[in-house]
C-alpha cells in the first residue's frame, strides 16, 4: 500500500485537513445537515452526506437549502447548521483524535504546518483555541475562502502559497475521497488515513503516497520525510 518515499530533502512543510484528521466531527456535521432537512419535512441519507464531504460551507448550504426547500437563503442555513456545529464544540463533542495533539506538535517542530479544511473560518478557529493548537499552525485555509471546494486543488495551494512552500515540497494529510483528491490534484505528496464511517473510493486512495493505519502511523511518516528539527 505504500509507494516508495520521495527524497527527504523534497518534503520542507506539511498541510492538514481537520474534519477527519485532527478531530471527530464528520458524523456530526452528518447530524446537522440531517436535522436542518428533516425540520423542513425532508430525509437526508448517507447518499446526500458523500455528495457534500469536501464542499465548502457556502456549497454545501446552497445544497442543503434547495434540498430541504428551506425558505431560509444559503447564507442562513449555513449560519444554523455553522451555530449547531458550535454548539456540539462547546459542548465537549468535538474532541481531538486520539495522537492528534502529539502528531501536530511533533511535526511542528519539524516544519511549518497549515490547516486547509472544508469547514467554515469560525469554526476552524474555534477549533483550533479549544484545543490550544493554534499557535502550532503558521497558516490556516477554509475553501470557503477559495473560489472551488475539494475536490479541486484551491484549498492546498492556498495553504502552500500562505506557508510560502512549493505544493510538490508539501506533505498533504486526509482522509476522504475528495481530500485526497484535491490534495493529490494540487500536486502534494499526500497521506492517507482513511475515515473508517466515510471510506474514502478506492481511486482517491490510489494517488496518496501512504496509506496510514492510525495518527501514530502518520506521525511517524511525516517526520520521517522531514528535515531535523529545526
Amino acid at each position: 500500500m505504500t509507494q516508495p518515499d520521495r527524497p527527504n530533502s523534497a518534503h520542507s512543510a506539511v498541510v492538514f485537513d481537520m474534519d477527519g484528521v485532527l478531530v471527530e466531527s464528520e458524523h456530526l456535521w452528518e447530524r446537522m445537515w440531517t436535522r436542518f432537512a428533516a425540520a423542513r419535512g425532508r430525509t437526508w441519507t448517507g447518499q446526500e452526506t458523500r455528495q457534500v464531504q469536501g464542499m465548502s460551507a457556502p456549497e454545501w448550504a446552497a445544497f442543503l437549502a434547495e434540498f430541504s426547500e428551506a425558505a431560509e437563503s444559503a447564507v442562513e442555513t449555513e449560519r444554523i447548521v455553522v451555530d449547531d456545529m458550535i454548539t456540539a464544540l462547546d459542548d465537549g463533542e468535538i474532541e481531538l483524535l486520539t495522537g492528534a495533539e502529539k502528531m501536530v506538535t511533533d511535526v511542528a517542530a519539524r516544519a511549518p504546518i497549515a490547516l486547509a479544511s472544508s469547514a467554515p473560518r469560525r469554526l476552524i478557529d474555534a477549533v483550533l483555541d479549544r484545543h490550544g493548537l493554534t499557535p502550532h499552525f503558521s497558516a490556516t485555509v477554509s475553501s470557503a475562502e477559495v473560489p472551488r471546494g475539494k475536490p479541486s486543488p484551491d484549498v492546498y495551494l492556498a495553504a502552500a502559497e500562505k506557508l510560502g512552500h512549493e505544493p510538490q515540497h508539501c506533505l498533504a494529510v486526509e482522509d476522504s475521497s475528495n481530500g485526497l483528491r484535491a490534495a493529490a490534484r494540487a500536486g502534494m505528496t499526500v497521506v492517507a488515513i482513511p475515515n473508517g464511517d466515510y471510506p474514502p473510493a478506492e481511486d482517491a486512495l490510489a494517488g496518496a503516497a501512504h496509506i496510514a493505519t492510525d495518527l501514530d502511523d502518520v506521525r511517524l511518516k511525516l517526520i520521517g520525510s522531514l528535515p531535523q528539527a529545526r
